[in-house]
């Protein structure tokens, strides 16, 4: 999700207009090869390099295909597809936050994948992935890249302070405190945007609505119980204070990698960034651990990630390419060619090779996968996090009450959901 949250992809130059898309206004010679387009949300500095590395060993071996590379900056990358598809102007195939999967299936804009080349191998990936892709009984999209949050801490300061990793967030104040004592240093600093919050909601078997009962849940007694647990979590011995400004996210994590806080929750799409902290220039002192869990016994990190999902639009011939196309960049070599170069999740079990498997992160974070909570299928889902960072900042920040925060979202969330009751 970092994606949204993490707010550091790079603005690349494009000339959407321009390129060559799906359908009849493709660009491709009479009897030459299909070429198809490619919207890649990655970060271009850190991860695109890999991907376009793929692209040209995917042509060398599929001469009769063409792929039309383009970066599009992730924060921009929905409403522009939105936008295209509307008019049949979209790419092929497009990198797709798991949370965009089902909105963008409801809306007829992505192809259902059931039976296809692009899911030949769908039992190598993880199920739950494979939900994540799913909408209305059909799957629209094939897991790329996944990631989960986690505490991840310095083992040398939670060494010093003779701490563990915490269980619970009672224990994670207490350790805070002890490393605070011992060391000097804060133990933990938490995060006010809402994604970071909803494993205090699965922690006590709540979410911000039930999918099920078609009910908005955000302000029940589980819910406010989690929230509490959250803004308890700013206040005490070795607890950080919230950050309210609009660079928190990039303080924290500076924080984090040169050693001056203990432990944060964090997902794994800052693996590569941890490792240029003059903290964890030693990848082995960077521990990974599940998100402390709540009271009822339970961690529940969300799931994030993205699918690679082929444009309804696009005719025949281009759906036909964009499906080899899928399955190439989806396949375990691929998946762990990326793995190798950017340290993210590959969704396949397969993937997870011993080489993978040598970079610490790469393998802690595998072990707490498995805890991790999938999205409901629920179009509406990602965007329920907006009214929340609206809200919780101001919680954090002691510009108003928890009830009313919660209230106040809660009323945004009914006109994302109209037919949902409270």
């Amino acid at each position: 999700m970092r994606r949204g949250i993490a707010a550091t992809a790079l603005v690349a130059s494009l000339a959407l207009a321009a390129t060559a898309c799906g359908g009849s206004d493709s660009g491709d010679e009479a009897d030459g090869p299909v070429t198809i387009t490619w919207w890649d949300t990655s970060n271009a500095t850190n991860e695109a390099p890999t991907h376009q590395a793929l692209v040209k060993e995917f042509e060398a071996a599929h001469k009769d295909i063409k792929v039309n590379y383009v970066n599009v900056p992730f924060d921009q990358a929905q409403n522009k597809f939105d936008t295209a598809a509307g008019s049949k102007g979209a790419p092929d195939v497009l990198r797709s936050e798991v949370g965009w999967t089902p909105a963008f299936a409801k809306k007829g804009f992505f192809a259902p994948l059931d039976g296809t080349e692009a899911l030949a191998e769908q039992d190598k990936f993880q199920p739950s992935l494979i939900e994540q892709a799913t909408y209305d009984g059909k799957t629209y999209g094939v897991p790329f890249t996944t990631d989960t949050l986690a505490l991840v801490y310095n083992k040398a300061l939670f060494k010093k302070a003779g701490v563990e990793a915490p269980k619970t967030w009672d224990d994670l104040k207490k350790a805070a405190a002890t490393v605070k004592d011992k060391t000097g240093v804060d133990g933990y600093w938490g995060s006010t945007q809402a994604y970071y919050a909803q494993s205090f909601l699965h922690g006590e078997g709540a979410d911000t609505v039930d999918v099920d009962a078609k009910k908005i849940t955000v302000a029940s007694p589980a819910a406010k119980k989690a929230y509490g647990t959250w803004q308890g979590l700013f206040d005490g011995k070795g607890l950080h204070k919230a950050d309210t400004t609009a660079d928190a996210y990039a303080h924290i994590q500076e924080a984090f990698v040169s050693g001056k806080v203990a432990s944060i929750v964090q997902g794994p799409w800052e693996i590569t960034n941890f490792y240029k902290g003059s903290a964890f220039k030693d990848k082995n002192n960077l521990g990974i651990a599940t998100v402390p869990a709540g009271s009822s016994g339970k961690a529940g990190a969300p799931t994030g990630g993205h699918n690679l999902s082929v444009y309804a639009g696009s005719d025949a011939a281009h759906q036909k390419a964009s499906l080899k196309f899928v399955n190439f960049m989806t396949s375990a070599k691929a998946q762990e060619a990326i793995a190798l170069k950017n340290s993210t999740l590959p969704t396949r079990e397969d993937a997870y090779t011993a080489k993978v498997k040598a970079d610490p992160g790469i393998a802690g974070y595998q072990g707490v996968l498995s805890s991790a909570q999938p999205r409901p299928a629920l179009p509406e889902y990602s965007s329920l996090w907006g009214p929340l960072d609206d809200e919780l900042i101001e919680i954090a920040g002691g510009k108003e009450s928890l009830d009313k925060g919660l209230g106040d979202a809660e009323t945004a969330i009914t006109k994302l959901v109209p037919d949902f009751s409270k």
